[in-house]
């Protein structure tokens, strides 16, 4: 990771736009975040502007590790140990091939797009789009924006200090510039919310709003 950066410039052919979990559990399903809706026509007045969109979504199997039910005596918030360190539990959510796992209906997914399933495996969770949780893990994601020329990604979805977060960093990582629209994403309120937004400004992560990305292209 480098500490050197484009400014942020008109969306171009060479970047990405990357939607996080924009899925029915976390929009007011098991593990809903309140306001998330509301992102969702921000989202949609981004995606005809990319020449490349990529959804993802959480895949879980029934009996998933991040599930507090796969944990006898543990309730959602509490965390546990697994072999690739602690791990957060939550309600049952995203499992696959239920409703809660489709992405919203409100969301614009007829541009051609890239789907990136994470967590498809019962013992490892994956809150970032690039590397799974146990760190060693591929999804893939960042080969196939190299093949396409993608030099920045831009994100958007859910939950911002959450997988947003896990993905802009780990794109970092992956030597992508990285931008974040703010007004395309909701967070869960967290006391934690400060130091994960000081986290992302460390690793050179730049933040915008909609209007003014947009507005660069006219």
């Amino acid at each position: 990771m480098n500490g050197s950066l484009t400014p942020i410039g008109p969306i171009g052919p060479n970047d990405a736009l990357v939607v996080i979990d924009v899925q029915n559990d976390f929009v007011d399903g098991s593990v809903g975040i309140e306001g998330a809706a509301a992102i969702i026509p921000v989202i949609n007045r981004l995606i005809p502007h990319f020449a490349h969109v990529v959804f993802t979504q959480d895949w879980h199997p029934p009996g998933h590790v991040s599930f507090a039910s796969a944990h006898p005596g543990r309730r959602p918030g509490d965390t546990a140990r697994v072999p690739y360190g602690i791990q957060q539990l939550y309600a049952d959510h995203c499992v696959q091939h239920s409703e809660g796992a489709n992405l919203h209906p409100a969301l614009d997914i007829s541009a051609e797009h890239i789907l990136v399933h994470k967590g498809t495996r019962q013992d490892v969770d994956s809150f970032s789009a690039f590397v799974e949780n146990d760190r060693e893990t591929l999804t893939g994601l960042d080969a196939r924006l190299r093949k396409l020329g993608v030099n920045r990604v831009v994100l958007a979805g859910l939950a911002l200090y959450g997988c947003v977060r896990h993905s802009a960093l780990d794109a970092r990582r992956a030597g992508f510039d990285v931008l974040i629209v703010d007004d395309a994403c909701c967070a869960r309120a967290s006391l934690a919310n400060e130091e994960y937004a000081a986290e992302l400004t460390q690793a050179w992560v730049l933040r915008t709003r909609a209007e003014n990305l947009l507005g660069l292209t006219v």
